[in-house]
Formats: structure tokens, C-alpha cells, sequence
């Protein structure tokens, strides 16, 4: 019985320490304009537990594919937590999506889907990280999502600084926080606090593993000058084809040949060697919208949009993409740049929905890691971004990190 009991723990510890770390997947060509929903708006996927909002997608497919959802609760370094599933939803997952509608009037046939949280079937009982992925009818990941539900149960006060190092001055925010709270009594803080700093609300740079570099009561208190610290970056692009027939200043020419309209945009420039020039942006959201539609939901067309970029040629050593909130910052085939040596400028033609759509352009190695330090468009402290700061906390007997209240603070506001 004992070696039995033995057993079963070993291969309970061993399952544990094997867990991988759980990565979003990218959707497929077909679908299109992934993103979550909060009062009718884009949001960066960070909400209160408790509160509403939806997943909404496109399948330019348009044939009313049966698509599935499943819920998965991770810890801080996004591996699956110990908890069962009936321990943070009440109800159940693995439901199909029943919310969907065809697209009207537009040249691009697709079907629209929508997922409301909470909803009858599912609800959610704890904070912490999530991943949501959608399956097909052979339930197959089709893609997934991450999402963070956090409680307010600490005060964050959190102030942007320019760096202290002079050599990056010009070219860093460095993040001062404090984490405060009148209701909890924090266990080992250096051990069981944990944080992730994020620019923008992107995954793909944030700041994690950082600890308080000391305490006074009860407070923690994080005053580093590199470790948390973010390239700064330059002011998102952007282009608008609200009316998607109609030039504009961001948009050179409109034509229709291959059955949808094509916007070619103005040839960008790298900005990298210009003085930095404020331009206000949505720090990389974007706007679905057809201004003579009633619902733009399934009235808003899709349109190739033609990107291209006069930047040096990196010889393949590295990648530029193009991407931003509208494609979920993702570097993969699909938005890599191709370099037109004939015409010394990279090119990349994708389809996107139509509205007002930042954008950016990335330097990548391939395999996810951002060269920020050598951006296209250059790191200035003028750049306004938006930071948060994530607070998780594991008391010594729990199973599982929760989010215990988050900081946000804009650049705007910077001081010395």
C-alpha cells in the first residue's frame, strides 16, 4: 500500500515537473481579427474576475464551421496549475459557439463569431493566468489566446522614469512601483510575490522574475535602475480605410482587382536616424469600423492591405514583420517581410479588416526574440506608451498563483 502511495506521488511529481509551458497558437489564414472585447471596444486582454467581456473572431470561410472552446488555468510561468478544472470554472467548458452571424454587403464573404464571459455554461472562480483555446469539430486547436483576470486586493502606485544610466537615457522608461495592502500580510514576499511588467499589454517583451529589492512593513518596494527598464520604442503607424474605396494620407491607391479591394500604402521610411516626432496613436489597438455600415461586426470589409519599407537589408541574418493588436503581435510566415532587391524596399501584402489600424514593424531572430535595441523606427523617451504592472501571490499552503491587483501608468506622465 505504502509503495503504491509512493508511486503515485513520484508520477504526480514527475507530471508537475514536466508541464509545458503553454504558448499561444496562431489562428490559420482563414480566420482573422482575434480579439477580445470589453464594452464594445478592443481591449488589451487583462480584466477584473467578475467582469464581462468576449472573444470575437472572423472565418473568411464564411460556411458557419462549428468551433469549440476549453479553458486552461497556469500558473506564473504560464505552465497548467495544479487545480482542477472544476476548481476554477463553475460550470463547464468544451461548449460549442453558438453566437454567430455572415458577413452583409461586403466582397469578402465571412463568418462571425462571438464568446461572452461569463456565460451560462462558464464561469470563472479564480484570478490568475488563462489560456483560451478555440477547436474544430474534430477538436483540433484551431488557435489560442492569452488572457489575465486579476483582483484588487493591493494598491499599485506605479510612476514611469527615464533611465538612470546615461548611456540608454535617451532611449529607455525605466518602471518605479510599490505594492501596498491593508488586507493582506504578505507570507515570504521575496518568495511568493512575483510580478510581470508589460509595455503596451504585449507578451512577447514582458518583464517577469523580478523581486522586491526591499520592504518597509508590509509594502514592497521596486526601485531598480536596469531590471525594469523597456526600449521605449517609437509611435505605432497607422492607416485608415473606413471608407474602403477612397484614398487617404495613409493610404497611395485603391484598386479591386482580384475580387476584394487593395489598399497600397505610402512607402514608409525607417525612423531609426530621425529626431522623434509626436504622433498620437492607440499604442497599437485597432478600430473595426465601415462608416456607412450599421453593425460593423459583419458589415466591415476585409481589403489586402500592400506594406512596404525602405529599410537596410539585413542579408537574412534577421526578419522585419509587420504587426500590432490586429494580427496579436505575432511573427510568424504569414506577416514576415519579403525583401524586393530589385527595388532595394521590403514588401508584405495581408488581410485586414477594415477601420483604423495601428502598426508597427519588428526585427526579429526567428525564433520570437525582438532586437528592440536596433528598431526600425528607432527608441525614444518622448514615446508614449502604456505600462502595467501584474501582481501574483501564492501563500505557502496554496496550489495555485492568483493576481492580486495591477498598476497601470502612462509614459505621458514620465519624470526624471
Amino acid at each position: 500500500m505504502l509503495k503504491n502511495l509512493l508511486s503515485s506521488c513520484f508520477l504526480l511529481v514527475t507530471t508537475i515537473s514536466l508541464s509545458q509551458v503553454e504558448k499561444e497558437i496562431s489562428p490559420p489564414y482563414n480566420i482573422k481579427t482575434v480579439s477580445f472585447v470589453q464594452n464594445g471596444q478592443n481591449a488589451i486582454p487583462i480584466f477584473r474576475l467578475g467582469d464581462s467581456f468576449q472573444v470575437q473572431f472572423d472565418d473568411l470561410y464564411g460556411n458557419e464551421a462549428n468551433y469549440y472552446y476549453t479553458i486552461t488555468h497556469c500558473d506564473y510561468d504560464w505552465k497548467p496549475s495544479q487545480l482542477a478544472k472544476a476548481e476554477y470554472l463553475n460550470g463547464f467548458d468544451d461548449q460549442r459557439i453558438q453566437d454567430y452571424s455572415n458577413s452583409l454587403n461586403c466582397l469578402q464573404l465571412y463568418s462571425h463569431y462571438r464568446l461572452s464571459f461569463p456565460n451560462r455554461f462558464t464561469q470563472f472562480r479564480v484570478s490568475g493566468n488563462y489560456i483560451i483555446s478555440i477547436l474544430d469539430e474534430e477538436k483540433h486547436v484551431v488557435f489560442s489566446k492569452k488572457f489575465i483576470l486579476y483582483e484588487e486586493l493591493v494598491s499599485v502606485p506605479l510612476q514611469i522614469r527615464r533611465a538612470r544610466n546615461l548611456n540608454v537615457v535617451e532611449q529607455k522608461h525605466n518602471l518605479d512601483f510599490a505594492i501596498k495592502s491593508a488586507t493582506i500580510n504578505f507570507q515570504s514576499p521575496l518568495n511568493n510575490v512575483k510580478v510581470m511588467l508589460m509595455q503596451n499589454g504585449k507578451f512577447d517583451n514582458a518583464i517577469t522574475n523580478i523581486k522586491p529589492q526591499y520592504t518597509i512593513g508590509n509594502d514592497l518596494i521596486y526601485k531598480y535602475d536596469t531590471e525594469t527598464q523597456f526600449w521605449a520604442g517609437n509611435e505605432f503607424r497607422f492607416f485608415e480605410n473606413k471608407d474602403i474605396r477612397a484614398a487617404n494620407n495613409s493610404i497611395a491607391t485603391i484598386d479591386s482587382k482580384g475580387g476584394v479591394y487593395n489598399a497600397h500604402l505610402y512607402l514608409d521610411q525607417a525612423k531609426a536616424n530621425f529626431p522623434y516626432t509626436y504622433f498620437p496613436d492607440i499604442n497599437g489597438n485597432f478600430i473595426i469600423k465601415n462608416i456607412g455600415a450599421q453593425n460593423n461586426e459583419i458589415e466591415a470589409d476585409y481589403s489586402w492591405v500592400f506594406f512596404s519599407l525602405s529599410a537596410p537589408n539585413l542579408y537574412g541574418s534577421k526578419s522585419i514583420y509587420v504587426n500590432g493588436m490586429f494580427n496579436n503581435f505575432a511573427m510568424n510566415d504569414e506577416n514576415k517581410m519579403d525583401y524586393n532587391a530589385e527595388k532595394g524596399i521590403y514588401e508584405k501584402a495581408l488581410m485586414i479588416k477594415q477601420g483604423f489600424t495601428n502598426y508597427q514593424y519588428v526585427i526579429s531572430d526567428g525564433k520570437g526574440k525582438i532586437d528592440s535595441e536596433n528598431a526600425i523606427d528607432g527608441n525614444f523617451f518622448q514615446t508614449e506608451n502604456n505600462y502595467f504592472v501584474l501582481v501574483y501571490y501564492k501563500e505557502n499552503n496554496q496550489r495555485y498563483d492568483r493576481i492580486i491587483g495591477k498598476g497601470i501608468a502612462s509614459s505621458v506622465d514620465i519624470t526624471n
